[in-house]
């Protein structure tokens, strides 16, 4: 019987490596983990987790201004970015400690390096070479920055939060997930955000609803939006930076900082994919439904691949995958019902099927959508007004799809997952009670119109 040095390899310690590594630990094999950067990945160090702090603090700059319409006469404090970045600095170490320990107890070794194949069982690791029994690759993704003179004066989502102070005037070029949430974030701060997007519309994917609600949100916020409009050039000199635009705005602007919010790849540069033979389509690594690729004793989880792209997923897949190598019960992920959310003010989420997808799909649906004044802004002297859309199966009056724009709806969305997946019919919400006033019971009532 041949002898490997570890029974599973894991290369990258982001969320997916992570849950895979160390539920692979529990199985009782022999688990090492690579990576040169900090534990946690993308998303604890420079995605979901800072920016979401981020998203706390601009929430409350809006309570602060809304604060005097329920008695508050002086609500007073300045903002100061640098507290801000250096709290969120020392919560993102504690994470990292914590991974760290949670690893060691497991008995996982940490090992600070970069893998690079040398065949489907031999791993280059650092200035060392290692054989493995198994390899799970979880490298995740990182931001697309395209072939456009002076990009590089273009910051991305892996350097916004390193800002040494709060940008006066910010072009954010890219209206997804990251382009659409670092807008609200610094318009609410009181920064001069310029959103640039090829598409008319933000959030491209996204039920049309959520689209058009969101964008004007963004526009009420003071954000100006520029859409239907092309970055084609950069220019920087010591005190600005130009943009040279195209499309349907094509003017030059002038910003002091640059954001890039144009999407990710998959890291795949330093794997040496094709010494392990493995194969890639349309850049991402190619995988059946339990995360094999075309190597048998070698799976690719989370971003890497060319699946759903959330957190969430990543772990979910490192489990099953850890699972099904460890000789258990071959497991997969379903990705019917996965809820996302858009961390705006307010926020967007979403499950299921848009309005769009069931008319591709030829399915006979209807609409119900409704928009209210949540209670918390009923002293508000702006209007806040928050969405519900359903989208339902005519015949069966199941619900296919379910879209929130509001405070706090990713909360709500998230509680409905379980029943949907069972089937949950537009009749089935009109006999649930809700609890009075909350956001949550409009959902409940307008199901019953």
């Amino acid at each position: 019987m041949a002898s490997f040095d570890y029974d599973l390899l894991v290369i990258g310690a982001g969320s997916a490596g992570l849950s895979a590594a160390q539920t692979a630990a529990k199985c009782g094999a022999r688990v090492a983990i690579a990576d040169p950067g900090p534990l946690g990945g993308t998303c604890v160090n420079r995605g979901c987790i800072p920016k979401k702090l981020m998203v706390y603090a601009s929430n409350l700059a809006r309570e602060k201004c809304l604060a005097t319409n329920y008695g508050w006469v002086n609500p007073s404090g300045d903002f100061d970015w640098p507290t801000l970045k250096m709290a969120i600095e020392q919560k993102l170490a504690q994470l990292q400690k914590s991974y760290q320990s949670r690893l060691s107890k497991a008995g996982v070794s940490v090992l600070d390096c970069t893998a690079r194949f040398l065949d489907p069982q031999t791993v280059e690791l650092g200035e060392r070479k290692v054989t493995v029994e198994k390899v799970i690759i979880a490298t995740g993704a990182k931001p697309l920055k395209p072939d456009l003179p002076g990009i590089d004066c273009g910051l991305t989502s892996r350097d916004i939060f390193h800002l040494e102070s709060l940008p006066k005037h910010l072009t954010i070029v890219g209206g997804g997930y990251i382009g659409s949430e670092f807008s609200n974030i610094f318009s609410t701060l009181g920064c001069q955000v310029n959103l640039v997007d090829r598409s008319p519309q933000i959030l491209q994917g996204f039920d049309c609803s959520i689209r058009k609600t969101l964008q004007q949100s963004l526009i009420d916020q003071g954000v100006r939006m520029l859409g239907g409009t092309s970055l084609e050039a950069i220019h920087k000199t010591e005190t600005e930076t130009k943009l040279k635009l195209s499309g349907e705005c094509n003017d030059t602007l002038i910003a002091d900082t640059l954001l890039l919010a144009l999407g990710r790849v998959p890291n795949l540069d330093s794997l040496n994919l094709e010494a392990a033979g493995i194969k890639v389509e349309s850049k991402a690594i190619a995988v059946d439904d339990y995360s094999r690729t075309s190597q048998a004793n070698i799976f690719a989880i989370g971003d890497c691949t060319n699946r759903v792209p959330l957190t969430p997923v990543a772990k979910a897949e490192g489990v099953a995958a850890a699972k099904t190598l460890c000789g258990e019960k071959p497991q997969k992920v379903s990705y019917r019902w996965i809820p996302s959310a858009v961390f705006c003010s307010p926020e967007a989420a979403t499950v299921g099927w848009s309005e769009e997808q069931a008319k591709a799909a030829g399915v006979d649906y209807e609409v119900m959508c409704d928009r209210f004044t949540p209670l918390h802004y009923a002293l508000s002297p702006w209007a806040t007004d928050s969405l519900i859309k359903l989208v339902i199966d005519s015949a069966s009056r199941r619900i296919l799809g379910v879209h929130m724009v509001g405070d706090s709806v990713a909360e709500i969305i998230q509680a409905l997952v379980p029943a949907l997946k069972k089937g949950l019919t537009v009749d089935e919400l009109t006999e649930t009670i809700g609890i009075h006033p909350t956001s949550g019971e409009e959902l409940f009532s307008m199901a019953g119109f």
